[in-house]
């Protein structure tokens, strides 16, 4: 497969951010992640803190996430919750990034909006608690005694929001073309296995 698009599900922690900045270092292409959060909050003149708490609202029920899909095939928007309304915002988003050219897509279930699309290579990036807390405290300046919980919200919330989007499940491996471990690899380590499977 000829690589155009890195799609990248990650753990809270896994470094999974500064993975996709080094590889679009090395590669020369565009990197995505925020940003497509901060696009549809613009187009919609609404916060990304709003945003946000679509996400964290977004039930884990398969039944409720086959529900949404459904009445977005409609075309009728009137008959969309919140969360889906932001799903298929984002989406357009990511398709739209994606004509520009090759890049790639941290979270936002970038897979699934880039399923039609040719030489999409689907990654999850994960690392052990201890380093995934660590870098929770240095990097996102959570306290030490919030830490552990606060890994396993926002890891719960990502969960949620992936299996309302594909109604399948986040960490299963079948999901994917590639899984790295951060902790093993290290940052560069990950950088460097994408940077040349888009290169190959």
């Amino acid at each position: 497969m000829h690589v155009r698009y890195i799609a990248i599900e990650r753990e809270f922690g896994s470094g999974g951010t500064k993975i996709a900045s080094e590889v679009a270092k090395k590669c020369g292409i565009s990197s995505y992640g925020r940003e497509i959060l901060e696009t549809v909050a613009r187009e919609q003149n609404v916060s990304v803190k709003t945003l946000e708490e679509y996400e964290e609202r977004v039930s884990g029920s398969i039944l409720y996430s086959m529900f949404v899909m459904t009445q977005s095939q409609t075309g009728n928007p009137d008959l969309l919750s919140p969360e889906a309304k932001l799903y298929v915002a984002e989406s357009r988003v990511i398709q739209s990034l994606a004509q520009q050219g090759p890049g790639i897509f941290v979270g936002h279930c970038a897979s699934e909006a880039l399923k039609d699309m040719d030489g999409v290579l689907r990654v999850f990036i994960r690392a052990n608690d201890a380093d995934k807390e660590k870098r929770a405290i240095q990097d996102y300046a959570i306290p030490e005694n919030q830490v552990t919980a606060t890994c396993r919200k926002i890891n719960r919330r990502r969960a949620n929001y992936y299996s309302f989007c594909t109604r399948n499940k986040w960490n299963d491996p079948s999901n994917y073309d590639v899984i790295l471990d951060s902790s093993t690899l290290g940052i560069d380590g990950c950088a460097s296995v994408l940077s040349a499977l888009y290169k190959g």
